[in-house]
């Protein structure tokens, strides 16, 4: 089943923070794994750190290195317009 994930990042255009947050003082990284069999699977990790610019440095090498940790291919950035 992890052998057939379709990695696509999606944010909207000029959020820089996309798939950040701060719970208490504290930067977590969130995003959400489609699978195949039309299920998914919502990943939260804790960044461990206040600092915002640490936040974006540990979340980009993140999504860099789940598709190769999973088997599967690099993400692909789709433009979110505003709900």
């Amino acid at each position: 089943m992890i052998d057939n994930l379709k990695f696509v990042v999606r944010c909207r255009p000029g959020n820089a923070n996309h798939h950040l947050w701060n719970n208490n003082g504290t930067w977590w990284c969130h995003f959400t794994l489609h699978l195949p069999d039309f299920t998914k699977r919502r990943l939260r990790r804790s960044l461990g750190t206040a600092c915002l610019e640490e936040a974006k440095q540990t979340r980009d090498f993140l999504l860099a290195v789940l598709p190769s940790a999973t088997g599967g291919q690099q993400p692909r950035t789709q433009n979110q317009g505003a709900i």
